[in-house]
């Protein structure tokens, strides 16, 4: 089965971890910090955020999928 555009961000990123304010830049525009923010409020962000310091970080393909699970064919 071919790439898909997810599992493709997570190979470019080329680190196991995105910093929350780093996410517009790991998925293309298409999310944001505060977008990410207001999610894990909820309890409905990406699974498995964790803090260094006072940097919010998730699992880069924890991201990636939750991103995959909020995306929709236009």
């Amino acid at each position: 089965m071919a790439e898909d555009i997810f599992d493709a961000m997570v190979t470019a990123w080329g680190s196991p971890i995105v910093a929350r304010v780093e996410a517009q830049r790991f998925a293309g525009g298409g999310t944001s910090g505060k977008l990410l923010a207001n999610h894990d409020a909820l309890g409905v962000g990406p699974k498995g955020k964790f803090t260094i310091g006072r940097k919010v970080c998730y699992p880069t393909v924890e991201l990636a999928n939750w991103l995959r699970s909020r995306s929709s064919k236009a």
